[in-house]
């Protein structure tokens, strides 16, 4: 399958490697000295520990042209919410009338509305409005709907070097895939196939959204961590914080409640537990944070904040890590209010 990957970054890289070692035809979209190590050594993932270490590597074709990489079968887009304006321009080069495009952003992704009154659950109350996802309606313009695949990914990963992944969650990678109005299709059962060869675990969801809003109450107690500057294992050490943490869970499966989406019976981890395990790992609004990249405030905070005041659900421990974080992140540059 001629597979490109859109934006290796930590997660980017751990699909490019697992499906170039896989054997299938890899491309990638990247940029700096990631792509120059990636041209000169292929791409790495590294994953277990001890006796159980190992390293996943092979050759991709790598480009920040994309029109140099040519027509795709699917596009796996694990750019971070904040870049996904930089995909429009590239769709023409990269498809046929086939391709699809598998969107995997942390949050609320941009066509959580389209589709949601057309799929096999009962209608559902409207959004809030989601423009500041796609700012101009770049993406809704270059993408038809009939392309773009939702996901939700559980797969804590770090870049170690340029070109080199490490794995924190090894043997409990979940990536979950579905069309945006939850019609069972040929070309899901196909993606989860092909995820699963790969080594990445991909269960039948039977609502795309329920898994977006699952995997949004572990980036609401990630996002803890932005406040704290410390690592998962300091919302588990301190009862207080986990207080915090229980609160905006809380609130969150009342926001989701509220918009027809209930959480028990989202497909789960190998394991059963749906947090990553990693308790020393820092998540990525952390590392995007520390390391000066832009911050995905709108897509992990303020949407789902303003999905609450749509509903009528008060969430103030939300509104409240959701203002402090905003803050910080302009503070460094990192962010820029609607």
């Amino acid at each position: 399958m001629r597979i490109c990957v859109f934006g290796v970054g930590a997660i980017g890289g751990h699909l490019a490697a697992k499906f170039a070692a896989a054997g299938h035809d890899v491309s990638v979209v990247a940029r700096g000295a990631n792509l120059a190590a990636i041209r000169a050594n292929g791409v790495a993932l590294r994953e277990g520990a001890g006796a159980d270490a190992r390293t996943i590597a092979g050759r991709v074709r790598a480009s920040d042209q994309p029109a140099d990489l040519g027509v795709q079968d699917v596009v796996f887009v694990t750019t971070k919410a904040t870049a996904l304006a930089g995909v429009a321009p590239a769709v023409p080069a990269l498809c046929d009338s086939r391709t699809t495009f598998v969107f995997m952003q942390n949050g609320i992704p941009w066509w959580y509305s389209t589709g949601i009154d057309s799929g096999t659950h009962r209608v559902r109350p409207r959004p809030p409005d989601l423009s500041r996802l796609d700012p101009g309606g770049v993406l809704a313009h270059a993408i038809a709907a009939e392309r773009v695949i939702g996901a939700a990914v559980y797969s804590s990963n770090g870049v170690a070097e340029p070109g080199v992944v490490l794995n924190h969650t090894w043997g409990r990678d979940m990536l979950v895939v579905g069309e945006i109005d939850d019609r069972p299709t040929q070309r899901i059962a196909a993606l989860r196939a092909l995820l699963s060869a790969a080594g990445m675990h991909s269960p039948a969801p039977s609502d795309i959204r329920q898994s977006v809003w699952d995997k949004l109450q572990l980036n609401f107690g990630s996002s803890l961590c932005v406040l704290l500057g410390e690592p998962i294992s300091a919302l588990t050490a301190d009862p207080a914080l986990r207080a915090v943490r229980a609160r905006l869970l809380a609130e969150g499966e009342a926001i989701a409640r509220a918009h027809g989406i209930v959480l028990e019976g989202a497909p789960r981890r190998p394991g059963g537990a749906q947090g990553s395990g990693a308790s020393a790992h820092k998540p990525s609004m952390l590392q995007d944070f520390e390391l000066g990249r832009q911050m995905e405030v709108d897509a992990i905070l303020a949407v789902p904040c303003a999905f609450a005041r749509a509903a009528g659900v008060a969430v103030p421990t939300l509104e409240a890590v959701h203002a402090v974080t905003a803050r910080l992140a302009e503070r460094k540059g990192l962010y820029s209010p609607p």
